[in-house]
């Protein structure tokens, strides 16, 4: 037997297809019964769209909160009327500056143009300290934001939920949020804290009837707010947040770097999922995923292979650490800026998240990133008076992601910013 002989025992054959789309339309399976339940609850998928696309215009967020009192309302104000000014630095302008004195030509690799990613936003006025150093030093804003706080934190903290939202769709960011219902939340009663922490290795899940509510958890915010993007860290709502999609529920999700896709085997069994679950038009709900720490520039080539060849190059970003927290997540120093400029003149679809700054900043710092920070209630972080410092590392993830930027300017590779302050 030679090795294309071997290679044929991998055909699925059409049986097992047909056995698997069988399961899925037996009315007797319960686990699917759930989810069509729950969708129903909410009106169907074409109900459940409707409410979400209204509760997401920004007109009907604006409306929101001003009519909540918010002290936010007067910043998102600010925020509009700068952008509508062009009072962000014009992309061309940014890289004149950047290129200025080169020579030779000053074409871009916009195939493969990088976005520009930052997390967390755990706080409003992070956004607008970032805006206000953004004009004056004239830097570019991310073009993408992750966040991390507590969901009803950000609801009762002075509409802090739809400050950011009205936000996002102002600057013209995508922005992921993290629902409450995690494994972290005390849904795996047999863990604690830092005490049990090998209880984690397995996966931060969301154990026995938790998928569901999770389920429920995003179809109340995606309807009440409009909110399209969350963050996924179990397989079990990966495989849910897929069939929603296929049930025709226009949802999007990001897999976190906790599920743990550090090599190309275990980027396929996520692409596979995704492909096999897609929609009639081949859409999946995968938006992007996070690499583990680990992965190198060789993983990310192979890949991108199975990602092109399984057709999902533009709908999946690989979403890559350039910078990590100092504290509690990897050893440091950590910074990934040279690899990323490296492997993104081949690769496209890349976003480049900034969770700390660079080391030699951070071990400057009184209190530098710490990734246990985004768990802590707003109310100790008050008490312990450690705002001040958590809007500077915040700041310093800002000026780690400019360092990338113009790296990748300087190798006249395109960037993706907020697409409605640098045009």
């Amino acid at each position: 037997m030679n090795k294309e002989d071997l290679r044929k025992k991998l055909v699925i054959p059409g049986k097992r297809l047909k056995e698997l789309n069988e399961f899925f339309l037996d009315p007797e399976n319960e686990a699917v019964d759930a989810v069509l339940d729950l969708i129903m609850k909410y009106g169907g998928p074409v109900e459940i769209n409707k409410k979400a696309k209204n509760a997401g215009r920004l007109t009907n967020l604006l409306k929101r909160l001003k009519e909540s009192g918010s002290p936010y309302y007067k910043d998102v104000l600010w925020l509009r009327r700068q952008a509508r000014n062009g009072a962000f630095i014009p992309m061309k302008e940014y890289r004149n500056n950047i290129l200025a004195g080169s020579t030779g030509s000053r074409s871009f690799n916009e195939v493969n143009a990088v976005t520009l990613e930052i997390s967390a936003l755990q706080y409003f006025p992070f956004l607008i300290a970032e805006a206000k150093q953004a004009i004056e030093k004239k830097e570019l804003m991310p073009g993408r934001y992750i966040r991390v706080r507590a969901m009803k934190e950000q609801i009762e903290d002075n509409a802090d939920i739809l400050a950011v939202a009205a936000s996002m769709r102002i600057i013209g960011a995508s922005y992921v949020e993290t629902l409450d219902t995690k494994g972290t939340d005390g849904s795996n009663i047999h863990l604690g804290g830092p005490e049990t922490i090998t209880g984690y290795f397995g996966g931060v899940g969301q154990p026995n009837e938790h998928a569901i509510q999770w389920t429920e958890e995003f179809l109340h915010y995606y309807t009440e707010y409009g909110i399209k993007q969350v963050l996924n860290v179990n397989p079990g709502t990966i495989l849910i947040g897929y069939l929603l999609n296929k049930l025709g529920i226009d949802n999007e999700f990001k897999i976190s770097v906790y599920l743990g896709n550090d090599n190309p085997y275990a980027v396929m069994w996520t692409l596979m999922t995704a492909r096999l679950l897609s929609d009639r038009k081949g859409k999946t709900s995968l938006i992007g995923f996070n690499f583990s720490n680990s992965v190198n520039n060789e993983t990310i080539r192979i890949s991108n292979e199975i990602r092109r060849k399984l057709g999902l190059e533009d709908n999946v970003r690989f979403e890559h650490h350039i910078t990590e927290t100092w504290k509690s997540i990897v050893i440091q120093p950590y910074n990934r800026r040279a690899e990323l400029v490296e492997i993104a003149k081949t690769v496209p679809n890349i976003s480049a998240k900034h969770e700390g700054g660079d080391p030699e900043v951070e071990r400057t710092r009184e209190h530098p990133t710490d990734i246990l920070d985004y768990f802590m209630p707003k109310k100790d972080v008050l008490e312990q008076g450690l705002m001040d410092a958590m809007t500077r590392n915040f700041l310093d993830k800002h000026d780690a992601l400019n360092k990338t930027a113009r790296a990748l300017t300087k190798a006249k590779i395109g960037v993706i910013a907020a697409r409605n302050l640098h045009v």
